[in-house]
């Protein structure tokens, strides 16, 4: 919640206007006095890794008085403020709404009772509301995520790594696709009846196989078809009567809302933080009140009592045991965990389908390697694992997986060799195994060589079989992609990086930080991390800098750090320029910033590829790989003919990419033209858009380009089928 005041204080004092805090929620607002208090530029500083909220949260029976608003609205008057961004949940942006709808009777109230002028009525007659879900239950419909969401699994994995059990709805049954759980129990999908001997049957099945651990989540308000709940208790006497197996149980509870927030967070609160002041300055008399939400990669807006109405929808679909419809309603990016966990869990050949990862390793790699295993293995395929990249792909490094020996997969190891000059040995490998489809997991190195085995069919018809590339790498760098597995924990490395690095510095004098960054020719890392760790300046390939850009820089910091400011961070891309180094910058910003502050270098190097995957990676590459598994499934029947498998078309060669909103399938021959092969990026790269943000964040003067902001939409209440370009997830 911090990062979304912030950017809110922040992006409101751009535009020009007064923001105010109002402490401790709707109490404060009843209230008033010292509750509402002006914020300035210096008051969200060293917010960003704070976790829960600076400025307090109260529930207030007192705000659902028709009393308590007429309170609250005169103390909004008396400092003008007729714009409210409201962080909180349905209730929360429920009451927000009711009291834009009673503000010009409210007002009417004021002045006959002579606490206002009739002026002041007319000056401040209307109120717009904007509301962000801040939620760790991911429970508001309308967006593919809240704030606090990304964070809550990550304490939730943390522990599940550790110790291995669970609770609630969307964090259940996101961390059952993350750490690979064996069964889950969730209140929109109650168990067939029977789950006890079924639940049991497959444990005892999983044991047999040689695994020593069985993870179970069990969500809170978990219930069987008979509405009866199923408590964690209740599942460990089950398992300890009927298996005899060592149980323990583990509550989370309120360990879930603590800690650090999450790189993730703290940059969907940011975008939409600056999105809800966009909103509050187009808002008109006519406008409805919105909520800020997130579909796929893109920020949108919705009216905010469609949401709401929604998501009240769901519960009664819950009450009258309507669950399939409630799983609906709960949106697409429920319902399609939902759908890959069925497929993951669930065993049931007709063709042989290869996995390979090419390129450097990535966070997540794992998780796409054990999904489109199972996956392949439950729509009926023999599946084989390819080690060693394209090099172990020629040496013969194939052989074939079966379900148990991915309970826990081990990395494969990805090497960077390109397949152009071994294609005919490749090509024999394919033929020995008779490879009929092929997955490739990696960065740019999978991207060019799927583009040269595609490019190669025309002399061996080996390739004739489909091929589909998932990303995945650090860098982010794939064109016809959003996102690559692997980018976020990346991220959350350079994040928590910067974090203990500013921490470090406590009660020192004032002290900046130059951090270099890896990512090759591409700033997505830098830039994206600058504005989840709150950089001053990102120096990047893309957006050229010189001498005069730096010393621009180093005068704006130190002017800052001559205020309440104590700590600056300033990232460069490895490759940002070739002459201004990182120790070049580091040199310049010690000399200029002399008696103001000094400076602390820091190279981050490997280090950013992480360990443990994040949730989002972990689950990103678990819907992503299970995917592509399925649209194999789809081209191989479609090019089945004649006794064989034969595709050469361009369709079916393809890289699966997030694209805005959806997961699209694009012929790679299609993205050759995006692409600057020289510094391996696209030629065109959507976070480029976020530099101006994180530079009015910064305190910068800077144009902030609108034309891209969310527009008001309708709640989405019947969705199309997919097709075989385009998946949601």
């Amino acid at each position: 919640m911090n990062a979304a005041v912030r950017a809110v204080v922040r992006m409101g004092i751009y535009v020009g206007a007064k923001v105010y805090f109002i402490h401790e929620g709707y109490q404060g607002m009843v209230d008033g006095g010292d509750n509402i208090k002006e914020a300035t530029w210096e008051s969200v500083s060293s917010m960003l890794q704070v976790g829960g909220t600076v400025i307090g949260s109260a529930r207030c029976k007192e705000f659902r008085s028709h009393e308590g608003r007429l309170k609250a609205a005169h103390n909004l008057v008396q400092r003008s403020i007729t714009n409210l961004c409201v962080i909180g949940g349905d209730g929360s942006l429920t009451g927000a709404n009711l009291f834009r709808e009673e503000w010009s009777g409210l007002l009417d109230e004021l002045v006959q009772q002579g606490l206002i002028d009739k002026e002041a009525a007319c000056s401040n007659s209307e109120l717009h509301i904007v509301g962000m879900v801040g939620s760790i239950d991911n429970d508001f419909c309308g967006t593919d995520m809240t704030i606090g969401t990304d964070s809550a699994l990550h304490r939730i994995i943390e522990v599940v790594d550790a110790i291995m059990t669970t609770a609630q709805r969307y964090l259940a049954l996101v961390s059952a696709l993350a750490c690979g759980a064996d069964w889950v129990f969730i209140p929109e999908m109650p168990p067939e009846d029977g789950w006890e001997d079924s639940m049991c049957q497959k444990l005892s099945e999983s044991r047999s196989r040689g695994s020593r651990l069985n993870i179970i989540i069990v969500a809170e308000g978990a219930i069987d078809r008979k509405g009866l709940p199923i408590t964690s208790d209740f599942v460990k006497d089950l398992v300890v009567r009927c298996l005899g197996f060592d149980t323990r149980v583990t509550i989370l509870g309120h360990v879930q809302r603590g800690g650090t927030p999450s790189a993730f967070d703290r940059i969907l609160a940011s975008r939409m933080g600056v999105e809800a002041v966009l909103a509050l300055l187009e808002a008109s008399a006519t406008t409805p009140a919105c909520v800020v939400s997130l579909v796929g990669n893109q920020a949108v807006r919705l009216p905010l009592m469609e949401c709401v109405q929604m998501t009240q929808e769901v519960q009664k679909a819950m009450d009258e045991k309507k669950f399939e419809e409630a799983v609906r309603l709960r949106g697409r990016s429920f319902e399609n965990n939902l759908t890959t966990y069925r497929l993951l869990s669930y065993r049931n050949s007709s063709f042989n389908v290869a996995v390979l990862n090419v390129g450097a390793p990535a966070a997540g790699m794992n998780a796409a390697v054990r999904s489109a295993v199972r996956v392949g293995i439950t729509e009926g395929h023999k599946m084989f694992a390819v080690s060693d990249g394209f090099e172990g792909f020629y040496k013969g490094h194939v052989r074939e997986k079966v379900m148990y020996t991915v309970h826990l997969c081990s990395a494969y190891i990805c090497l960077q060799t390109l397949p152009g000059k071994h294609l005919e040995k490749i090509a024999e490998q394919i033929k020995i195994h008779n490879i009929n489809a092929l997955l490739v997991i990696g960065g740019f190195e999978a991207y060019v060589g799927l583009l040269e085995l595609s490019a190669a069919r025309d002399k061996y018809n080996e390739f004739c079989v489909p091929m589909v590339m998932v990303p995945a790498t650090v860098s982010n760098n794939i064109p016809g992609s959003d996102l690559s597995i692997g980018s976020d924990t990346a991220l959350n490395a350079i994040t928590d990086t910067c974090d203990r690095i500013k921490q470090s510095a406590s009660g020192t004098k004032r002290r900046v930080f130059i951090i270099e960054t890896m990512g090759g020719y591409c700033g997505y890392l830098a830039t994206v991390g600058g504005l989840a760790a709150g950089a001053d300046t990102v120096y990047i390939y893309e957006e050229p800098f010189d001498i005069r850009d730096l010393q621009a820089n180093v005068e704006h910091l130190t002017q800052k750090m001559k205020t309440s400011i104590q700590r600056g961070i300033v990232l460069r891309n490895e490759n940002s320029n070739e002459n201004f180094t990182t120790d070049f910058i580091y040199q310049l910003y010690t000399e200029e910033g002399r008696g103001v502050f000094d400076c602390r270098k820091n190279i981050l190097g490997h280090m950013q590829q992480g360990g443990a995957p994040s949730p989002f990676d972990r689950n990103f590459g678990t819907k992503i790989a299970a995917k592509a598994i399925q649209w194999i499934t789809r081209t191989l029947k479609e090019s089945y003919k004649g006794g064989r498998v034969f595709a050469n078309s361009e369709d079916t060669a393809c890289l699966l990419g997030m694209r805005r909103r959806a997961l699209v399938f694009q012929p790679v021959s299609q993205l050759r033209d995006e692409t600057d092969f020289v510094h391996r990026i696209p030629k065109e790269q959507w976070w480029l858009k976020l530099r101006p943000l994180m530079k009015i964040l910064a305190k910068y003067k800077t144009s902030y380009d609108v034309s891209d902001s969310g527009q008001l939409e309708h709640v989405t209440r019947v969705r199309p089928k997919e097709t075989n370009t385009s998946a949601a997830i």
